[in-house]
């Protein structure tokens, strides 16, 4: 039996495809969340736009410190794997519920599976740098989504044979799902739309890394130079909950800007909203991710990426907290000189089969 341990959002798009792989060969699976993700726009409507079962087993964790948070999973999933004995516990990225998962079952000697293994910012302030450290250390199999994840691997000690590079599985789930959300925009099903925006003339926006939104000046500053973008373009910025309380308690206004707060949106819309964008502006892995396979300019206000092989072959730039950059390249894009990119090496729509045919011969 293999069981799924899931916390956050991008962890749903992920095991999406992985689950659909398995499921098609008769192998039994339960699904764990965590409930890291407790809002239901972060959380259920993936689940079900996704074409996900409902979890077996839901922890109900919500939010907390790091070590709050992952002292608490330790606790309860400990739990749920002696009760259920799993042959094989794939976790997923990088979040709090993937290392409390991966210490668990290694203390208990349940074999693991890590997909997206071997990413590294090499940046240790970043709380998932250490999570995606430790998790490596102690999995069983590492399914990388490019080679400089094998190469990163292999330098920190970890055992060839556990390395497989077996692609993006988020482009598997992004491939499957974006005919259904281009028509959901045709068919006029995305009120935004309508409100504010036409196919390649708005720019997106999302922020939710502390080292954006937990500093006043920062957050400030981004919003600001936002609000400037949006003279020239739309802005339209689905905010994180916790991005939006901190927005609220510094009574941060955009009145009179064409800088557009929206509530989180479902997987699907989010696609459309990637798609059909001029640009793109985040501080997110996944995102740097599925603007490149899109091929839509992406400007990440990060100072460095776990996920570089968007920036070498994709359509990603790193900003840092650059505002000036961040003008000077959105209006690069605006005036049709956005960075070019290519579509990274098996990241094409299968990679959750090749996950599954190498379970399978591990299991045996």
């Amino acid at each position: 039996m293999i069981m799924h341990v899931v916390g956050a959002r991008p962890n749903f798009m992920k095991l999406a495809p992985v689950h659909t792989a398995f499921a098609n060969r008769g192998i039994p699976q339960i699904i764990v969340h965590t409930g890291q993700h407790y809002d239901a726009n972060m959380s259920e409507v993936f689940f079900g736009q996704l074409g996900l079962p409902k979890p077996n087993i839901n922890l109900d964790i919500g939010s907390g410190s790091h070590a709050l948070q992952t002292a608490q999973i330790m606790i309860c999933f400990e739990k749920v794997v002696l009760e259920h004995q799993p042959d094989l516990v794939l976790i997923y990225g990088d979040v709090n519920s993937t290392v409390a998962a991966a210490l668990v079952c290694a203390k208990l000697g349940i074999r693991i599976g890590h997909v997206e293994a071997g990413l590294r910012s090499f940046d240790r302030r970043m709380p998932e740098e250490i999570n995606r450290l430790l998790t490596d250390q102690v999995a069983d199999l590492l399914f990388t989504p490019s080679l400089d994840g094998n190469e990163n691997l292999l330098r920190e000690g970890v055992a060839e044979n556990k390395i497989h590079f077996v692609g993006n599985v988020m482009i598997d789930t992004l491939v499957r799902m974006l005919p259904e959300a281009m028509n959901r925009w045709q068919d006029g099903c995305m009120k935004i739309v309508d409100k504010y925006i036409k196919p390649g003339l708005y720019a997106l926006l999302t922020l939710h890394r502390p080292s954006n939104v937990d500093d006043k000046e920062i957050l400030f500053k981004i919003i600001d130079t936002m609000s400037d973008i949006s003279k020239q373009i739309p802005v339209i910025f689905p905010i994180h909950p916790r991005t939006r309380q901190l927005i609220n308690h510094l009574e941060i206004t955009t009145n009179g800007t064409r800088l557009f707060f929206t509530e989180p949106l479902g997987y699907l819309d989010f696609l459309a909203l990637q798609r059909n964008a001029a640009m793109v502006i985040t501080d997110s892995g996944g995102i740097q991710e599925e603007t490149t396979y899109l091929g839509v300019p992406c400007l990440t206000v990060r100072e460095n990426t776990e996920r570089p092989i968007t920036v070498t072959s994709g359509t990603n730039i790193l900003i840092g907290q650059n505002m000036g950059l961040l003008v000077q390249e959105a209006n690069s894009i605006l005036i049709g000189k956005g960075r070019q990119g290519s579509v990274p090496a098996l990241w094409d729509g299968q990679a959750a089969e090749r996950i599954a045919e190498i379970v399978s011969h591990f299991l045996r």
